[in-house]
């Protein structure tokens, strides 16, 4: 019993390393998005960040097989998106109103919408295929 209690642990311990991580990766994300999504050619770059953030959550989601997996680099990408885009006392602002960051908020919000519904999607096909199995 000691040991299945130990394997539980680190079970555990192993799960949040890995959401961690895929929340930083999504942080990272965000951060790096938020200073290069006005790159030339202006709007493809917004565009091409918001698929970038799309497909993480997707792959990580369909990864670990989890809600969670895609909703974990989702959560980091808002959080550090949305903060960068706030103006501060000085009225500086990171992520502009141009078309370019209005398409890196917005569609990059759409896209983590479209992202955690498609991994909903997968995760549930997948579950209703492993219940159709028989059981032999």
């Amino acid at each position: 019993m000691e040991m299945m209690s130990g394997g539980t642990a680190a079970s555990r311990a192993y799960n949040a390393a890995v959401y961690t991580v895929i929340f930083v990766l999504g942080v990272v994300e965000g951060v790096i998005g938020s200073f290069q999504y006005g790159q030339s050619p202006a709007p493809w770059v917004a565009i091409l960040l918001d698929v970038l953030v799309f497909a993480t959550c997707v792959l990580c989601g369909w990864g670990i097989m989890t809600f969670g997996g895609a909703l974990a680099p989702a959560a980091g990408w808002i959080l550090a998106s949305f903060f960068l885009s706030m103006g501060t006392r000085q009225g500086t602002v990171i992520i502009t109103n141009t078309a370019a960051g209005k398409w890196y908020l917005y569609g990059g919000t759409l896209a983590v919408g479209a992202g955690l519904l498609a991994t909903f999607v997968l995760w549930l096909r997948a579950k209703t295929a492993q219940a159709r199995r028989p059981l032999v």
